[in-house]
């Protein structure tokens, strides 16, 4: 864990306004010692994340920020739904199902955790 900035997390509007709410809050709480580096993807990939589980998941919505000292940083998006998502081929003319995918590309690592009141899609990056 890191000493310079303790784990944060956000309960998130189950409407459209979520994405903005959870970079604002990225923004906010990512460490500026060892992850400032990484908040253009981590903004990216948390987006997908949770306009993911605005489309297909379910409330409650909540996201949660950890530095992982310099490891680097970890954001997890949990949602009230236990199905894991679907990794779909986008076609070019498509305007969505790309999400997963550039999880999986820029990620150093993610994943889903299943719970009993959902479940919880994770990533980390590297700083």
């Amino acid at each position: 864990m890191c000493d310079a900035t303790p784990p944060r997390q956000l309960d998130l509007p189950t409407d459209e306004r979520a994405p903005a709410h959870a970079r604002r809050f990225l923004e906010e709480a990512v460490c500026p010692v060892h992850a400032a580096c990484v908040l253009d993807d981590a903004t990216l990939l948390v987006t997908e994340l949770v306009t993911n589980s605005l489309r297909y998941g379910a409330p409650p919505l909540t996201v949660r920020v950890v530095c992982d000292g310099t490891a680097g940083l970890r954001v997890m998006v949990s949602d009230g739904d236990p199905g894991a998502p679907v990794p779909r081929t986008a076609g070019a003319e498509d305007e969505s199902g790309r999400g997963t995918t550039l999880v999986d590309y820029i990620s150093d690592a993610w994943g889903v955790e299943p719970h009993e009141d959902g479940k919880t899609v994770w990533f980390s990056l590297t700083a």
